[in-house]
This record gives C-alpha cells, sequence and structure tokens, in this order.
C-alpha cells in the first residue's frame, strides 16, 4: 500500500505517535521501501478506539480528517479529580455527594449543543510552537484558549455511582476529558474521565478497524 488510510483500534496505554511508527515500520518492512505513515487527530496513551492512519500521498489530506466529527464512549467517575482529567494523573478525593438519576439527566442536558471549552493543559495543542503538555510538565504556566465545540448528542448508556458510562457525538476539537470534568463540576462531585473509547470519525467506524495484531504487530 503506497497511498490511501488505515484504521486501526489503538490499544490502551500506547501513544497515537507509537501507533504510527509501528505500522510505518510494518509496511516499510513489508514493501522493502520507506514508507510515509501520518495520523489525523491523537488519542490520549489510556484511550482506545479508532484512528485513521494515512498513507503516502494521502499524509496531505490529513487536516481534512482531523475536522471531521467523532463519537466517543466514556466512563466518568465522580467523586475525584485528576491533575490530568484521566487515570494517569494524580488523583484526589473531592466530594461524597451521590447525586440520583434525575441530577445526571437534568446536569447532561446542560452540556449539548454549541458551548464554550478549555482545553486540558496535558494536551497536544500548540501554544506559542510548543506543546501544551511539553510546557506543562517543564512547570511552566499556561493559559490554554478557550474555544467553541459542539455536542450533537450526549447520551447515559449507565449511572451507578462512582462510575457514569455516556456516549458523546461531538464536533472536531472537543476534549472527553474536559467534558468529564465540566459534568463533575455541575454536579458538584468533582470527576474524571476513567475511560475513553473513540468509535467513529465521520463515516468511518471502530467496526472496520483492525486492531494491531491483526496487522501484524505483536509488540
Amino acid at each position: 500500500m503506497d497511498n490511501g488510510v488505515i484504521l486501526i483500534d489503538k490499544p490502551s496505554g500506547m501513544t497515537s505517535f507509537g501507533v504510527v511508527a509501528r505500522i510505518r515500520r510494518q509496511l516499510s518492512n513489508r514493501y522493502s521501501k520507506k514508507i510515509k505513515v501520518g495520523h489525523t487527530g491523537t488519542l490520549d496513551p489510556f484511550a482506545t478506539g479508532l484512528m485513521i492512519l494515512v498513507i503516502g500521498s494521502e499524509c496531505k489530506k490529513a487536516d481534512l480528517y482531523s475536522k471531521l466529527d467523532k463519537s466517543y464512549e466514556a466512563t466518568i467517575r465522580l467523586g475525584q479529580v485528576s491533575t490530568t482529567g484521566d487515570p494517569e494523573g494524580q488523583l484526589t478525593d473531592f466530594s461524597n455527594i451521590v447525586p440520583t438519576i434525575s441530577d445526571i439527566n437534568s446536569t447532561v442536558k446542560q452540556f449539548i449543543g454549541e458551548i464554550s471549552q478549555t482545553p486540558p493543559i496535558f494536551s497536544a495543542i500548540k501554544i506559542d510552537g510548543q506543546r501544551a503538555y511539553k510546557m506543562a510538565r517543564a512547570g511552566k504556566e499556561i493559559t490554554m484558549p478557550i474555544r467553541q465545540i459542539k455536542i450533537y448528542s450526549l447520551d447515559i448508556l449507565g449511572y451507578e455511582y462512582p462510575e457514569l458510562k455516556i456516549r458523546a457525538n461531538v464536533s472536531s476539537g472537543t476534549y472527553i476529558r474536559t467534558l468529564a470534568e465540566d459534568i463533575g463540576k455541575a454536579l458538584g462531585t468533582g470527576a474524571y474521565c476513567s475511560e475513553l473509547r473513540r468509535i467513529s470519525i465521520g463515516s468511518w467506524s471502530i467496526t472496520d478497524a483492525k486492531n494491531l495484531q491483526e496487522f501484524g504487530i505483536i509488540d
């Protein structure tokens, strides 16, 4: 394959760049030449799910893929907060409030539509030419730009305190980690995103993706 796209189901515990590097090495070995491979939007290391990789000349169209709407399934853990908004950060107990399902329903509805969102400092967004997460790790003060995003639908898949499971259909640029934190703030419980899975990008679905083992990668 010299050009085109590959749909990959990213495993948890691996960076998006790690996925790209493995696919690039596999294809280059398979075709005995250097194959250009890029991604069209990162997933956090703890997250799983759909990544669209672009191959060869298709790399020039990466931005077109990255701007597509996306859908996710996530588990939000109430009662605790995380320094990174996910399980990889330092966790701190925040509240022992136990919201009712009525509280959950009314709060979640507040986030549907066009809303303002402040991306997490531990993200790949560039600030003055540098990745925000690198600046954060270096202890630098960062002011993240507020952005307008759209949440087309937000469905509750299940709720048993402290875990709230949701499915979100959102515009490009939406951070589910931040959405989880904002829901926790609105409930007064605090929250972080404990599990995250991307299930679609535009018309592409996770059901059409291959995991790394199916692609011949075993490390």
